[in-house]
Protein backbone atom coordinates (compact mmCIF):
# COMPACT_ATOMS: atom_id res chain seq x y z
CA UNK A 1 0.00 0.00 0.00
CA UNK A 2 1.12 3.46 -1.15
CA UNK A 3 0.09 6.74 0.47
CA UNK A 4 0.49 8.52 -3.34
CA UNK A 5 1.16 7.28 -6.89
CA UNK A 6 2.86 9.93 -8.99
CA UNK A 7 1.81 9.91 -12.38
CA UNK A 8 4.76 11.48 -14.15
CA UNK A 9 8.94 11.34 -13.38
CA UNK A 10 9.42 15.09 -14.83
CA UNK A 11 9.69 18.35 -12.66
CA UNK A 12 6.52 18.17 -11.16
CA UNK A 13 5.99 14.42 -10.16
CA UNK A 14 9.60 14.51 -9.01
CA UNK A 15 9.45 17.54 -6.95
CA UNK A 16 6.31 16.28 -5.53
CA UNK A 17 7.25 13.09 -4.50
CA UNK A 18 10.49 13.86 -2.90
CA UNK A 19 8.69 16.38 -1.01
CA UNK A 20 6.16 14.15 0.00
CA UNK A 21 8.58 11.24 1.11
CA UNK A 22 11.05 13.41 3.11
CA UNK A 23 9.35 15.93 4.51
CA UNK A 24 5.95 14.24 5.53
CA UNK A 25 7.09 10.07 5.93
CA UNK A 26 4.65 9.31 3.03
CA UNK A 27 5.49 6.22 0.88
CA UNK A 28 5.29 7.29 -2.41
CA UNK A 29 5.64 4.98 -6.20
CA UNK A 30 6.67 6.90 -8.96
CA UNK A 31 5.69 5.62 -12.46
CA UNK A 32 6.23 6.80 -15.83
CA UNK A 33 4.95 5.13 -19.17
CA UNK A 34 8.67 6.54 -20.63
CA UNK A 35 11.80 4.12 -19.86
CA UNK A 36 13.24 7.05 -17.89
CA UNK A 37 13.12 9.48 -15.73
CA UNK A 38 13.06 13.41 -15.68
CA UNK A 39 10.09 13.83 -17.94
CA UNK A 40 10.94 16.07 -21.06
CA UNK A 41 14.15 17.22 -19.53
CA UNK A 42 15.70 14.46 -19.75
CA UNK A 43 19.75 14.02 -20.78
CA UNK A 44 21.79 10.92 -21.61
CA UNK A 45 24.93 10.28 -23.54
CA UNK A 46 24.43 9.36 -26.99
CA UNK A 47 26.66 6.77 -28.73
CA UNK A 48 29.51 8.91 -29.65
CA UNK A 49 29.63 10.32 -25.68
CA UNK A 50 28.26 13.17 -25.83
CA UNK A 51 25.71 14.69 -23.96
CA UNK A 52 21.70 15.22 -25.37
CA UNK A 53 18.88 16.08 -24.56
CA UNK A 54 16.75 13.74 -25.81
CA UNK A 55 13.57 15.83 -26.26
CA UNK A 56 15.47 19.42 -27.09
CA UNK A 57 17.30 21.86 -25.37
CA UNK A 58 15.93 22.69 -22.16
CA UNK A 59 17.86 25.40 -20.65
CA UNK A 60 17.12 26.74 -17.21
CA UNK A 61 16.73 30.14 -16.16
CA UNK A 62 14.68 31.89 -13.47
CA UNK A 63 13.73 34.56 -11.13
CA UNK A 64 12.96 32.55 -8.08
CA UNK A 65 15.34 32.62 -5.62
CA UNK A 66 13.19 29.80 -3.93
CA UNK A 67 12.77 27.85 -6.79
CA UNK A 68 17.17 28.09 -7.07
CA UNK A 69 17.74 27.08 -3.79
CA UNK A 70 15.27 23.92 -4.01
CA UNK A 71 16.89 22.64 -7.03
CA UNK A 72 20.08 23.47 -5.33
CA UNK A 73 19.61 20.55 -3.38
CA UNK A 74 19.99 18.45 -6.06
CA UNK A 75 22.45 19.49 -8.13
CA UNK A 76 25.28 21.68 -8.56
CA UNK A 77 25.37 24.53 -11.32
CA UNK A 78 27.34 24.99 -14.17
CA UNK A 79 26.42 29.08 -15.06
CA UNK A 80 25.15 29.51 -18.81
CA UNK A 81 23.29 32.48 -20.59
CA UNK A 82 22.06 31.34 -23.17
CA UNK A 83 22.34 32.75 -26.91
CA UNK A 84 20.01 32.39 -29.94
CA UNK A 85 20.69 33.91 -33.57
CA UNK A 86 18.13 34.11 -36.50
CA UNK A 87 18.97 33.18 -39.82
CA UNK A 88 17.04 35.05 -41.94
CA UNK A 89 17.31 37.17 -45.91
CA UNK A 90 18.61 40.67 -45.03
CA UNK A 91 16.39 43.18 -46.71
CA UNK A 92 18.51 45.23 -47.98
CA UNK A 93 21.00 42.92 -49.75
CA UNK A 94 18.90 39.74 -49.92
CA UNK A 95 21.60 37.59 -48.21
CA UNK A 96 21.04 35.49 -45.50
CA UNK A 97 22.18 36.33 -42.27
CA UNK A 98 22.43 35.22 -38.73
CA UNK A 99 21.68 37.89 -36.05
CA UNK A 100 20.41 37.99 -32.61
CA UNK A 101 17.33 37.16 -31.18
CA UNK A 102 15.16 38.34 -29.80
CA UNK A 103 15.61 41.38 -31.71
CA UNK A 104 18.12 43.80 -30.49
CA UNK A 105 20.49 46.89 -31.41
CA UNK A 106 22.82 44.45 -33.03
CA UNK A 107 19.90 42.53 -35.10
CA UNK A 108 18.45 46.09 -36.71
CA UNK A 109 22.03 47.50 -37.66
CA UNK A 110 23.34 44.51 -38.84
CA UNK A 111 19.88 43.65 -40.98
CA UNK A 112 20.18 47.11 -42.31
CA UNK A 113 23.26 48.21 -42.37
CA UNK A 114 22.79 50.64 -40.24
CA UNK A 115 24.82 52.63 -37.31
CA UNK A 116 21.35 53.51 -34.86
CA UNK A 117 22.34 54.29 -30.80
CA UNK A 118 20.03 52.92 -28.36
CA UNK A 119 18.08 56.12 -28.18
CA UNK A 120 17.37 56.13 -32.25
CA UNK A 121 16.48 52.55 -32.26
CA UNK A 122 13.37 53.00 -30.31
CA UNK A 123 12.09 56.41 -32.51
CA UNK A 124 12.79 53.65 -35.43
CA UNK A 125 10.80 51.14 -34.06
CA UNK A 126 7.96 53.62 -33.40
CA UNK A 127 8.08 54.72 -37.09
CA UNK A 128 7.50 51.31 -38.13
CA UNK A 129 5.18 49.83 -36.32
CA UNK A 130 1.06 49.34 -37.08
CA UNK A 131 -1.58 51.25 -35.13
CA UNK A 132 -3.26 48.01 -32.77
CA UNK A 133 -6.30 49.52 -30.90
CA UNK A 134 -6.68 45.99 -28.72
CA UNK A 135 -3.54 43.45 -28.89
CA UNK A 136 -5.47 40.13 -28.99
CA UNK A 137 -3.63 38.00 -31.03
CA UNK A 138 0.46 37.28 -31.46
CA UNK A 139 0.04 39.29 -34.81
CA UNK A 140 -1.19 42.17 -33.08
CA UNK A 141 1.44 41.80 -30.41
CA UNK A 142 4.72 42.12 -32.77
CA UNK A 143 3.16 44.50 -35.42
CA UNK A 144 2.10 46.86 -32.98
CA UNK A 145 5.93 47.05 -31.47
CA UNK A 146 8.21 46.41 -34.62
CA UNK A 147 6.34 46.50 -37.43
CA UNK A 148 5.32 44.18 -40.55
CA UNK A 149 8.41 43.55 -41.95
CA UNK A 150 10.45 42.54 -38.92
CA UNK A 151 6.99 40.13 -37.81
CA UNK A 152 7.37 38.52 -41.61
CA UNK A 153 10.90 38.38 -41.18
CA UNK A 154 11.50 36.58 -37.63
CA UNK A 155 7.93 35.63 -36.43
CA UNK A 156 5.17 34.60 -39.02
CA UNK A 157 6.81 31.75 -40.34
CA UNK A 158 8.27 30.51 -37.34
CA UNK A 159 4.82 30.48 -36.32
CA UNK A 160 3.10 29.07 -38.46
CA UNK A 161 5.61 26.18 -38.93
CA UNK A 162 5.59 25.65 -34.50
CA UNK A 163 1.52 25.74 -34.15
CA UNK A 164 0.31 25.43 -37.66
CA UNK A 165 -1.59 28.39 -37.23
CA UNK A 166 -1.17 32.07 -38.27
CA UNK A 167 0.11 34.28 -35.39
CA UNK A 168 -3.50 36.20 -36.31
CA UNK A 169 -5.08 33.04 -34.95
CA UNK A 170 -3.15 32.37 -32.00
CA UNK A 171 -3.04 33.77 -28.17
CA UNK A 172 -1.22 37.36 -28.12
CA UNK A 173 0.67 34.99 -24.78
CA UNK A 174 3.16 33.21 -27.71
CA UNK A 175 4.71 36.01 -29.32
CA UNK A 176 4.75 38.50 -26.18
CA UNK A 177 6.87 35.96 -24.41
CA UNK A 178 9.68 37.06 -27.05
CA UNK A 179 10.85 40.65 -26.47
CA UNK A 180 11.93 43.06 -28.29
CA UNK A 181 15.07 45.14 -26.88
CA UNK A 182 16.59 48.68 -27.72
CA UNK A 183 20.11 47.75 -26.29
CA UNK A 184 22.46 44.93 -27.56
CA UNK A 185 21.78 42.41 -24.57
CA UNK A 186 22.23 39.06 -26.82
CA UNK A 187 21.34 36.88 -24.42
CA UNK A 188 17.61 35.22 -24.62
CA UNK A 189 16.83 35.29 -21.03
CA UNK A 190 17.25 37.82 -18.46
CA UNK A 191 16.38 35.94 -15.37
CA UNK A 192 18.80 36.45 -12.25
CA UNK A 193 19.46 33.29 -12.18
CA UNK A 194 20.57 31.10 -14.95
CA UNK A 195 22.52 27.81 -15.39
CA UNK A 196 22.31 24.21 -15.91
CA UNK A 197 22.94 21.61 -13.43
CA UNK A 198 26.68 20.55 -13.23
CA UNK A 199 26.23 17.03 -14.01
CA UNK A 200 22.89 16.73 -16.49
CA UNK A 201 19.22 17.02 -15.46
CA UNK A 202 18.87 12.95 -15.22
CA UNK A 203 21.39 12.79 -12.48
CA UNK A 204 19.60 15.79 -10.91
CA UNK A 205 16.32 13.30 -11.09
CA UNK A 206 18.01 10.80 -9.67
CA UNK A 207 19.34 12.38 -6.61
CA UNK A 208 15.74 13.78 -5.94
CA UNK A 209 13.95 10.24 -6.26
CA UNK A 210 16.74 8.91 -4.05
CA UNK A 211 15.04 8.46 -0.83
CA UNK A 212 13.46 5.20 0.63
CA UNK A 213 10.06 5.92 0.60
CA UNK A 214 10.12 6.29 -2.90
CA UNK A 215 10.18 3.32 -5.31
CA UNK A 216 9.89 4.37 -8.87
CA UNK A 217 8.73 2.18 -11.67
CA UNK A 218 9.44 3.37 -15.37
CA UNK A 219 8.17 1.89 -18.23
CA UNK A 220 4.52 1.54 -16.59
CA UNK A 221 1.51 3.48 -17.42
CA UNK A 222 -1.75 4.62 -14.86
CA UNK A 223 -3.50 1.50 -16.06
CA UNK A 224 -1.10 -0.76 -15.46
CA UNK A 225 -0.44 0.83 -11.98
CA UNK A 226 -3.79 0.43 -10.99
CA UNK A 227 -3.79 -2.96 -11.69
CA UNK A 228 -0.69 -3.96 -9.98
CA UNK A 229 -0.34 -1.48 -6.66
CA UNK A 230 -2.43 -0.01 -4.05
CA UNK A 231 -2.57 3.27 -3.30
CA UNK A 232 -4.40 6.35 -1.20
CA UNK A 233 -4.38 9.32 -3.75
CA UNK A 234 -2.92 10.20 -7.06
CA UNK A 235 -0.52 13.55 -8.60
CA UNK A 236 -1.43 13.22 -12.46
CA UNK A 237 1.23 15.47 -14.17
CA UNK A 238 -0.19 14.23 -17.64
CA UNK A 239 -2.53 15.53 -20.16
CA UNK A 240 -5.67 16.47 -17.93
CA UNK A 241 -8.19 15.18 -20.37
CA UNK A 242 -6.21 11.89 -20.99
CA UNK A 243 -7.37 11.33 -17.14
CA UNK A 244 -10.77 11.72 -17.55
CA UNK A 245 -10.77 9.38 -20.68
CA UNK A 246 -11.43 12.06 -23.06
CA UNK A 247 -14.78 12.70 -21.87
CA UNK A 248 -15.13 16.00 -23.78
CA UNK A 249 -13.13 15.27 -26.51
CA UNK A 250 -9.66 15.73 -26.91
CA UNK A 251 -7.62 18.72 -25.84
CA UNK A 252 -5.25 19.98 -28.46
CA UNK A 253 -1.35 20.16 -28.60
CA UNK A 254 1.56 20.64 -30.95
CA UNK A 255 3.97 18.07 -30.48
CA UNK A 256 7.82 17.42 -32.32
CA UNK A 257 10.16 15.63 -34.10
CA UNK A 258 13.52 15.33 -32.95
CA UNK A 259 16.35 14.56 -35.82
CA UNK A 260 19.93 13.85 -33.54
CA UNK A 261 23.13 14.46 -35.70
CA UNK A 262 26.45 13.57 -34.06
CA UNK A 263 29.39 15.54 -36.16
CA UNK A 264 32.58 14.80 -36.34
CA UNK A 265 34.12 18.08 -35.33
CA UNK A 266 34.53 19.86 -32.11
CA UNK A 267 31.93 22.69 -33.07
CA UNK A 268 29.09 23.14 -35.49
CA UNK A 269 27.28 26.03 -34.37
CA UNK A 270 28.30 29.73 -33.30
CA UNK A 271 25.34 29.86 -30.53
CA UNK A 272 23.73 27.44 -28.56
CA UNK A 273 20.72 27.80 -30.96
CA UNK A 274 19.97 29.08 -34.64
CA UNK A 275 16.56 29.68 -35.17
CA UNK A 276 14.94 29.54 -39.22
CA UNK A 277 11.95 31.26 -39.04
CA UNK A 278 11.53 31.07 -42.94
CA UNK A 279 8.52 28.98 -43.93
CA UNK A 280 10.38 27.03 -47.01
CA UNK A 281 12.60 25.14 -43.95
CA UNK A 282 10.58 22.42 -42.57
CA UNK A 283 12.75 22.56 -39.20
CA UNK A 284 12.37 25.67 -36.80
CA UNK A 285 15.68 25.43 -35.04
CA UNK A 286 18.59 23.65 -34.60
CA UNK A 287 20.84 23.49 -31.36
CA UNK A 288 23.76 22.01 -30.18
CA UNK A 289 24.35 21.04 -26.56
CA UNK A 290 28.45 21.62 -25.52
CA UNK A 291 27.76 25.26 -25.52
CA UNK A 292 25.01 24.24 -23.02
CA UNK A 293 26.93 22.08 -20.61
CA UNK A 294 30.72 22.94 -21.57
CA UNK A 295 31.83 19.23 -22.10
CA UNK A 296 35.23 18.76 -23.59
CA UNK A 297 34.82 16.32 -26.65
CA UNK A 298 36.13 15.98 -30.09
CA UNK A 299 32.72 15.59 -31.28
CA UNK A 300 29.38 17.52 -31.64
CA UNK A 301 25.65 16.54 -31.74
CA UNK A 302 23.25 18.95 -32.76
CA UNK A 303 19.74 18.18 -33.00
CA UNK A 304 17.06 19.77 -35.48
CA UNK A 305 13.47 20.32 -34.42
CA UNK A 306 10.51 19.62 -36.50
CA UNK A 307 6.59 20.61 -35.34
CA UNK A 308 4.16 17.87 -36.08
CA UNK A 309 0.35 17.37 -35.31
CA UNK A 310 0.91 14.19 -34.13
CA UNK A 311 2.93 13.05 -31.32
CA UNK A 312 3.86 13.37 -27.50
CA UNK A 313 2.19 16.09 -26.36
CA UNK A 314 4.38 19.15 -25.80
CA UNK A 315 2.51 22.97 -26.04
CA UNK A 316 -1.16 23.03 -25.23
CA UNK A 317 -2.52 25.28 -28.06
CA UNK A 318 -3.49 28.53 -26.32
CA UNK A 319 -6.82 29.68 -28.25
CA UNK A 320 -9.63 30.84 -26.80
CA UNK A 321 -12.26 27.42 -27.81
CA UNK A 322 -9.21 25.15 -26.19
CA UNK A 323 -9.34 27.37 -23.07
CA UNK A 324 -13.04 26.49 -23.28
CA UNK A 325 -12.71 23.42 -23.85
CA UNK A 326 -9.65 23.22 -20.96
CA UNK A 327 -12.57 24.32 -18.28
CA UNK A 328 -15.08 21.68 -18.63
CA UNK A 329 -11.79 19.27 -17.29
CA UNK A 330 -10.93 21.39 -15.00
CA UNK A 331 -14.32 21.64 -13.72
CA UNK A 332 -13.48 17.71 -13.23
CA UNK A 333 -10.66 18.03 -12.05
CA UNK A 334 -11.88 20.47 -9.45
CA UNK A 335 -14.29 17.67 -8.38
CA UNK A 336 -11.64 14.52 -7.42
CA UNK A 337 -11.37 14.21 -3.98
CA UNK A 338 -8.06 12.55 -3.62
CA UNK A 339 -6.27 13.49 -7.38
CA UNK A 340 -3.91 16.20 -7.45
CA UNK A 341 -3.55 17.64 -11.02
CA UNK A 342 0.19 19.35 -11.43
CA UNK A 343 2.08 20.75 -14.35
CA UNK A 344 1.93 21.55 -17.75
CA UNK A 345 -0.06 19.10 -19.46
CA UNK A 346 -2.10 18.54 -16.27
CA UNK A 347 -2.73 22.45 -16.78
CA UNK A 348 -3.09 23.02 -20.10
CA UNK A 349 -0.91 25.50 -19.95
CA UNK A 350 2.77 26.94 -21.12
CA UNK A 351 4.70 27.01 -18.46
CA UNK A 352 8.71 27.16 -18.21
CA UNK A 353 10.45 24.72 -16.07
CA UNK A 354 10.92 27.06 -13.13
CA UNK A 355 6.87 27.46 -12.90
CA UNK A 356 6.41 24.10 -12.75
CA UNK A 357 8.52 23.84 -10.04
CA UNK A 358 7.23 26.84 -7.75
CA UNK A 359 3.47 25.33 -9.52
CA UNK A 360 4.87 22.07 -7.40
CA UNK A 361 6.31 23.48 -4.63
CA UNK A 362 2.70 25.45 -3.48
CA UNK A 363 0.94 22.53 -4.33
CA UNK A 364 2.85 20.61 -1.63
CA UNK A 365 2.24 23.46 0.63
CA UNK A 366 -1.65 22.91 0.42
CA UNK A 367 -1.44 19.17 0.30
CA UNK A 368 0.38 19.71 4.02
CA UNK A 369 -2.54 21.77 4.85
CA UNK A 370 -4.91 19.37 3.89
CA UNK A 371 -3.95 15.92 3.91
CA UNK A 372 -2.99 14.16 7.01
CA UNK A 373 0.69 12.57 7.02
CA UNK A 374 0.59 9.03 6.77
CA UNK A 375 0.17 6.96 9.81
CA UNK A 376 3.71 5.28 10.67
CA UNK A 377 3.74 1.51 9.72
CA UNK A 378 6.81 -0.15 12.29
CA UNK A 379 6.92 -3.17 9.65
CA UNK A 380 7.84 -0.63 6.64
CA UNK A 381 10.05 1.14 8.97
CA UNK A 382 12.08 -1.62 9.98
CA UNK A 383 12.44 -3.27 6.86
CA UNK A 384 13.30 0.76 5.33
CA UNK A 385 16.16 0.88 8.14
CA UNK A 386 17.27 -2.77 7.43
CA UNK A 387 17.53 -1.64 3.54
CA UNK A 388 15.50 -4.30 2.42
Amino acid sequence: MFDWLVVGAGFAGSILAERLAAERGDRVLVIDKREHIGGNAYDHLDAAGVLIHRYGPHIFHTNSEAVFAHLSKFTAWRPYEHRVLAEVVSPTTGEAVRVPMPINLDTINKLYGLDLTEDQLEAWFAERAEQVDVVRSSEDVVVGKVGRELYELFFRGYTRKQWALDPSELDKSVTARVPTRTNRDDRYFTDKFQAMPRDGYTAMFAKMLNHPNITVRTGVDFAEARRRFSFRRVIWTGPVDEYFGHRHGRLPYRSLRFQHETLDQQQALPTGTVNHPAEATPFTRVSEYKHLTGQVHPKTSVTYEFPAAEGDPYYPIPRPENQALYKRYEALADAERDTWFVGRLATYRYYNMDQVVGQALATFERIQKVVPPAPVNDEIAARVAAGD
